[in-house]
């Protein structure tokens, strides 16, 4: 009885918040909110960088065959009729 008692004036005089620690319980769900919210605007960034073409493939920025042939052929590494036959040579092998 006197537990019964001691529950009613707690409830009484304290409201809903009979524990004090209530607020914590907020927390809690906010904590796991925020920390989720980040983690999708972490990813989410990450790929629209990498969708815009901020990570590109290292290979992406060098000479292609043909103007290095090119440049040879100006420089006078080699001569015409070699130059045309490697430019045949790369044309013919280009992937499709």
């Amino acid at each position: 009885m006197s537990t019964a008692l001691a529950a009613a004036t707690i409830a009484a005089h304290a409201g809903p918040w009979a524990a004090g620690f209530g607020w914590v319980f907020f927390l809690i769900p906010l904590l796991w909110f925020v920390l989720i919210a980040t983690m999708i605007f972490v990813v989410a960034r990450g790929r629209r960088r990498a969708w815009a073409g901020g990570y590109g493939a290292p290979w992406s920025g060098g000479p292609d065959a043909e103007s290095t042939l090119a440049e040879r052929y100006a420089r006078g590494d080699i001569d015409e009729s070699e130059f045309r036959a490697r430019l045949e040579v790369l044309r013919a092998n280009r992937r499709r």
